[in-house]
Order: structure tokens, then C-alpha cells, then sequence
């Protein structure tokens, strides 16, 4: 028996001799993990989408039948455009007689940028300008007026009569904004256009933003001339001034500008035209951002009437899950009874009924097919490191499963919920698309990347294992990955990652990120690799994701130190070579850690890391924190510039300079708190880089950096 034992572990040795290894080329050069994806589709009326293709001579919009999944139709293309050569975007208005076409973009923050944008007649084939470096051209309902905004005005051109007017005037960079959002607005509420036509075209509402108290950051630009340049914009830090955002509403009909006024709030997060063409409804938050407030505002009289208010103790998050039904009623998503659930209320702002229910969250929703009565969501009833597809009548009823039971499934509906492309994955699969109608039913597999799977079998993988973890009176998520030769008697290096922050989630039954190939490569080389997803992470309810309150990287510090020291007990692990690292959020954390953990934890990496919360924005920061001045020793007492001294291993601090968003600032005042110490450390700034430090060369330059930084100290 001991013989044939170690031929088969000869055996198997000879099978993963005979793998290749990946390298970083593999990963960040020559895309050799890189899976088949769907261009990102839009539906169309009836059951039909779109999408915009690519050739050797421009571009083309054509038309799909979701029944057959094939082209039935080009709506344009370039090659028939009088001086356009391509374009890189295209909306349609709401009879899809008209197209607005986009090209020439210019980025300015993760979310906004300039365009050039022509109006497109699908009949005529007709073109028109509708202006240069403008943004988010907007077409009314009535698709005779595109709304835009330019130079921070807001424009309404008409093309019926061929006519343009200015609808503000006022605006100044820097200053005051007009229906686009300002930096901290983008970022963390994720929206950019600030303007909303109603549904009659009669009125269009819109955010003013007055900066002019907002204090500004400046980050040098080197770019390759001999001088460096400076970029300048407002950023208001935590326990800092905000803009002034104002509600306006610009009526068509009589050319005048009215303001709206409601009662007290810091924030306007979202505004969106209800099935009443004259009701406008309008979201507001506190500064705190524990009390959001619905309001309906009437577009003739002006006046507003509080429909809905949902106040925590903690904080309310701002969600896009909102639907109006045609008398009014709506359905919304709220954590009120301790996970995220779906409610209908009626038009008052009364509740009608609670449509799920379970110790689950809903986490993502879809839509609601008015003629079938139901609704369509995601959530993690089925595990919360799962997503499954569902179904669900308005009342609550008939709830139904239309998608695979475990991995992640995501769904994209057809305009009328007919249908639906499932996009399903786990630890094992690579991306799978398939057609469902909307009671599940698999009607065609579009792409499932077969090729990749046979591809990726060459090489030397290893298996992600899921499990939990019992440490701080919970069960934590957790996988593994080990080397594909592991031996349980020998010792191992652990090197764990995490992102840690608010309703995140990194233990998931997904498929490989490009990470989680770095991982694999690491493991080749003799490391166990562990994630573990503490306190504050998501889709575990309510609780669970606030008990960081006013704390943030407290409990989420003490999580990983508490695993690592259970990993140190392992008898295949090293406990003197455990490390940890993270990207923003997760680089603060992997700081925290090497130094308030420095007795277990030998290495770090942190990469574009907040080194404390008084440099990062007030709407995340407040939201989970309140401002300094309110909590001064939730700020201090985990910010490492605070305790240098207390670092004893190798850390390595990495940021980009052009990071608009998690500011460079953070790592040279660790990096100076460090010098002061006399703490010796390795770091790497990469010049112009934004928070997701890449282009070019870069992202093979910076894993190298960490995978020899590991190499030589874990």
C-alpha cells in the first residue's frame, strides 16, 4: 500500500511538471487569461438590443433579435457619415428614430468627460452638430430637444426649430456648476448628469452646485515637457465645506427658472420624474447621512410634499432602485428590517407590502414587468458568497429561481422583461452567456468560453477552496489557495489579501480576476494565499456591515490580525513569513496591520492606501465616520501616521501621483511619519497614475515590483 501511495504521488508529480507556470507577461502582456465577454448591450423597444461594433473601416449600431440573437438589421454606420469617421457611443430617443452619436472623448474624472456629439436621423440618414467638448447630450422626450451641458451651463438645443437656449449663465469653473455633478458627487454617489427631462418635455429640473467654499487640491502633472503642469479642482476632506447644491426647474413653455426650496438638507443625491409628468420626486440627505428624505414636487405649483423618509442609525446608502408604477405607487429597496429588501409603497408614500423577506439581502434589482405583475432581482439567498436570479409577483408571492443556484449569476432584461441573458460563473467556470426567457428557461448559449477553459487546464492552477473562519464571536468567509504540490508537512508562507471596506465583498464564487492569477503565480512559487472577508463587508445584512461605524479599519484590523494568528497555528504554516496586502481601502489595511499586528505579521504591501480619513471626501468618509471634529479619536487612533514606531517587518507603500482620489498626500505623509521614526521602508511612485495606477508598461512594471518584494522578504 505504501509503495502504490507513492507511485501515485510520482505520478501526479510528473502531471504538474508537465503545466506550464504563469508569469506576469501572461497575466498583464499577453492576455492569456483574458475571457470572451458580450459587448456591453442596450435594449431596444420590443425584443430586440443593440450594440456597437468595431471594423476596419469605423463603426456601426446594429439591431438584434433577442429570440434568435441575430442581426437583422445596421442602424448606421460610419462609412456612410459625412465627416465622422467613428464613433465611440450612441443613444437613442424613445420612438428609436434618432440617435445621438459621440466621439472624440476627453476624461476628466473616473465617470465624466467631454465629447463631441452629432443628432443621427435613422430615416433622412440626415447628421447634425450638436456641439463640441460638451456633456451627457440628453434628447427630451418628445425627441425634439437635446439638453446638454457645456463650460458648466446648461444648454436645451432645438431642432424642430432650430434653435438654442442657454438655460443658465452663470457658470465658472471652480465655481459654480450647472446640471453636472461636482467631484465628490461622482464619486460617491455615482452619477454625473445632474438634469432630468419630464416626461411631457415641458420642463427640465436640474442641480446647481456653488463651490466657490469648497477648498481646492492641486497635483502636479509632469507629463513630458520641460515645466510640470497643475491640475486644480475643489475636493472637499472630511469636516470641510461642501458645495451649495440648489434645485432648479427650467419650464420651456414659459422660458422661466424657478428654484425649488424644501426643507433642510446637506446632499441632493438623486432626482428622478415620476409616471406624472408634473411630479418631480427629489431625494436629500443630512450630512450625516442616517435621515434621507423623498419629496414630491409639484412642477406647476412648485410646492413639495415629503412622501418617504428612512432614517438608521448608522447611515442610509442611495441606491438607483427606484420604479414608478403608472398610478404612482413605487417600489423601493431599504435595509429597514435588518437586510435589503424590496417594498412597494403607494403614491402618498404609504406602505403597501414588504415584497422579500429573509435573512438575505437583495442585491441587485432588476426591474419590474408591469404586464406580468412581477419584479426581478438578485440576492444571495443561496449563500452570501452566491447570486442567483429570481423572480417575484408584486404581492410578495411565487417567488422563483431563474438562473444557476450557486456561482454568481447576473442578468441583463430586455426592455419588456421578456428576456434575458444570464451571465454565470464560479470558482471553476470562466464567464457563461446564455438566453433565458423571463421564467428561466435556457433558450441559447451565447459564449462560454470552452477555450479559455482548455487553455487555463495547461497550466499549473491551483483550487480556490471556500470555507469560514470563527474569530470576533463570527463566521467569516474565507478561501484559500495552496501550491498545486502542497505537503502538510512541510511549512508554507502565507500571504493574506483583502479590501475590507464598507459592503464590499471579496470571497466570492466567481470566476479569476487578474489577481487572483498573481495569487495563483505566488502559490506556484510555495505560498498559500488567504482571503478573508471581516466586519463591515457585505451581503451578510445590516448588522453586519455597520458595527464599523464610527470606526472605520478598527474592527477590520482586528479581524485579519485574529486570522493570521489562527493561520500561525497551522502546522503547515511559517508563522514568521505571514504577510498581507491591499489596494486603497486595503492598503490602509494591510498598513494598520503590519503595524498594530507587527507580532504576526512579517511584510506589506499597501498600493495607493488612505493613510488617514481627514484626507479623503466627506460623503464617504462622514458616511461611516461623521467629521473629525465629531469623532477625533475614531480619525486618530487608527490612522498609521499616528504610530509608526510600532513597525518592526518589510512594508512596501506604492501610489500614483495623478491619483485624484485617494490623494498621493497620503503616502508622502506615511512615508515622512516613517523617516521621522526612523523606520526604514521600500516604496514606488509611479508618475501621472490615477487610483487604478496602469497604462502602457505600468501594470506589468508594478507587479513585478511586488512580486520581487515578496520574493526577497516573505
Amino acid at each position: 500500500m505504501k509503495k502504490l501511495f507513492i507511485f501515485f504521488l510520482g505520478i501526479t508529480s510528473l502531471l504538474q511538471a508537465q503545466k506550464k507556470d504563469i508569469t506576469l507577461e501572461d497575466i498583464w502582456k499577453k492576455g492569456t487569461f483574458r475571457a470572451d465577454y458580450m459587448n456591453s448591450l442596450n435594449s431596444m423597444n420590443g425584443n430586440f438590443y443593440s450594440l456597437l461594433n468595431y471594423n476596419d473601416s469605423g463603426s456601426t449600431v446594429d439591431k438584434y433579435s433577442y429570440e434568435t440573437l441575430e442581426k437583422v438589421a445596421t442602424i448606421v454606420d460610419s462609412k456612410d457619415l459625412n465627416g465622422l469617421a467613428y464613433f465611440e457611443s450612441y443613444d437613442f430617443n424613445n420612438d428609436e428614430s434618432k440617435l445621438i452619436l459621440g466621439t472624440k472623448f476627453k476624461p476628466i474624472f473616473r465617470r465624466s468627460f467631454l465629447g463631441t456629439y452629432y443628432l443621427y436621423d435613422i430615416a433622412t440618414k440626415s447628421l447634425k452638430l450638436i456641439g463640441e467638448d460638451i456633456q451627457r447630450p440628453t434628447f427630451s422626450p418628445d425627441s425634439k430637444k437635446v439638453a446638454y451641458a457645456k463650460d458648466n451651463n446648461l444648454f436645451i438645443r432645438d431642432f424642430s426649430e432650430n434653435t438654442l437656449v442657454k438655460v443658465t449663465t452663470d457658470g465658472e469653473k471652480n465655481k459654480i456648476i450647472n446640471g453636472i455633478t461636482d467631484w465628490v458627487y461622482e464619486e460617491e454617489f455615482g452619477f454625473v448628469r445632474a438634469f432630468e427631462w419630464s416626461a411631457d418635455s415641458k420642463n427640465l429640473a436640474f442641480l446647481r452646485f456653488d463651490e466657490t467654499d469648497v477648498k481646492t487640491f492641486s497635483m502636479d502633472v509632469f507629463g513630458k515637457g520641460k515645466y510640470p503642469s497643475q491640475h486644480v479642482f475643489k475636493y472637499p476632506k472630511a469636516g470641510e465645506d461642501n458645495a451649495k447644491v440648489t434645485l432648479y426647474m427650467y419650464s420651456l413653455e414659459s422660458n422661466n427658472t424657478a428654484r425649488i426650496v424644501f426643507g433642510e438638507y446637506e446632499y441632493i443625491p438623486r432626482i428622478n420624474w415620476t409616471k406624472d409628468a408634473n411630479v418631480l420626486a427629489v431625494r436629500t440627505l443630512n450630512r450625516h447621512q442616517n435621515d434621507l428624505k423623498m419629496y414630491f414636487v409639484d412642477a406647476k405649483t412648485y410646492r413639495s410634499t415629503l412622501v418617504l423618509n428612512e432614517t438608521d442609525k448608522a447611515y442610509v446608502d442611495v441606491t438607483d432602485d427606484l420604479t414608478f408604477l403608472d398610478d404612482n405607487s413605487f417600489i423601493w429597496t431599504s435595509e429597514k428590517d435588518g437586510y435589503n429588501h424590496i417594498y412597494h409603497y403607494d403614491k402618498t408614500g404609504a406602505l403597501i407590502n414588504q415584497v422579500t423577506k429573509g435573512n438575505w439581502d437583495v442585491t441587485s434589482y432588476y426591474g419590474y414587468n408591469a404586464k406580468k405583475n412581477t419584479i426581478y432581482f438578485q440576492s444571495v439567498e443561496n449563500g452570501s458568497i452566491n447570486r442567483g436570479v429570481y423572480s417575484i409577483s408584486l404581492k410578495g408571492e411565487n417567488k422563483k429561481l431563474l438562473s444557476e443556484p450557486s456561482g454568481t449569476n447576473r442578468a441583463s432584461f430586455s426592455e419588456n422583461k421578456n428576456y434575458f441573458i444570464n451571465t454565470f460563473s464560479d470558482a471553476n467556470t470562466p464567464p457563461v452567456y446564455t438566453l433565458r426567457n423571463s421564467e428561466g428557461k435556457v433558450l441559447k448559449t451565447i459564449k462560454d468560453n470552452a477555450a479559455l477553459k482548455d487553455g487555463i487546464a495547461g497550466f499549473n492552477l491551483s483550487k480556490k477552496e471556500f470555507s469560514t473562519i470563527s474569530v470576533n464571536g463570527e463566521e467569516l468567509n474565507m478561501y484559500t489557495i495552496k501550491p498545486s504540490n502542497f505537503d502538510p508537512a512541510k511549512k508554507y508562507p502565507v500571504l493574506m489579501y483583502q479590501y475590507s471596506g464598507p459592503g464590499s465583498q471579496q470571497v466570492a464564487n466567481r470566476w479569476n480576476s487578474s489577481n487572483d492569477y498573481w495569487h495563483q503565480m505566488l502559490a506556484q512559487e510555495g505560498y498559500i494565499i488567504v482571503c478573508v472577508d471581516g466586519r463591515g463587508t457585505g451581503y451578510k445584512g445590516r448588522d453586519f456591515k455597520k458595527v464599523t461605524y464610527m470606526n472605520l479599519v478598527k474592527h477590520e484590523t482586528e479581524d485579519q490580525i485574529a486570522v493570521a494568528k489562527k493561520l500561525a497555528e497551522l502546522p503547515y504554516v511559517d508563522a514568521k513569513r505571514i504577510g498581507i496586502w491591499g489596494w486603497s481601502f486595503g492598503g490602509h489595511m494591510s498598513t494598520n496591520c503590519l503595524l498594530k499586528g507587527n507580532d504576526v505579521f512579517s511584510t506589506a504591501i499597501a498600493v495607493a492606501p488612505v493613510t488617514t480619513w481627514r484626507f479623503y471626501d466627506t460623503i464617504y468618509t462622514e458616511r461611516y465616520m461623521r467629521t473629525p471634529e465629531e469623532n477625533p479619536s475614531g480619525y486618530d487612533e487608527n490612522s498609521p501616521l499616528n504610530y509608526p514606531e510600532l513597525l518592526k517587518g518589510k512594508y512596501l507603500l506604492i501610489h500614483g501621483t495623478g491619483d485624484d482620489n485617494v490623494h498621493v498626500q497620503n503616502a508622502y505623509r506615511m512615508a515622512e511619519a516613517l523617516i521621522q521614526a526612523n523606520k526604514q521602508f521600500e516604496w514606488g511612485m509611479y508618475p501621472d497614475k490615477n487610483h487604478g495606477i496602469y497604462g502602457g508598461n505600468t501594470r506589468l512594471h508594478l507587479y513585478t515590483k511586488m512580486t520581487n518584494f515578496i520574493k526577497n522578504n516573505l
